[in-house]
């Protein structure tokens, strides 16, 4: 089982999600952070005032999928999260050695 982390612009969240039901991927964590890259923040003005945003607001989507899903996923959120821009995001992938459902106690794909 892999654990995929995809760090993406914020208004790409739904198209992504759709894109991975799609292919029967149903179950995520979405968290908002704040952070980034090549982009390093940009100025804003406020009240006549200018000011530096430093950190820049993303989501986080965490997917744990079998091993045999993952190229598909994968490429299901760089199709539909790539704008072709600076600070689309990235993919992080991790192996997962066991998943456990608290409710009835399956174990591993069972309890994905």
């Amino acid at each position: 089982m892999k654990k995929i982390e995809a760090i993406i612009k914020p208004f790409k969240l739904d198209d992504v999600r759709e894109a991975l039901a799609d292919i029967s991927i149903t179950g995520m964590t979405v968290t908002e952070v704040k952070g980034f890259g090549r982009q390093k923040g940009h100025t804003e003005l406020y009240r006549g005032a200018e000011y530096m945003v430093d950190f820049l607001p993303k989501v986080k989507l965490e997917i744990v999928v079998p091993d045999e899903q993952t190229e598909r996923c994968i490429e299901a959120i760089i199709k539909t999260a790539q704008t072709g821009r600076i600070g689309d995001g990235k993919i992080f992938v991790f192996d997962v050695e066991r998943v456990i459902r608290i409710r009835t106690g399956e174990e591993d794909e069972d309890a994905i």
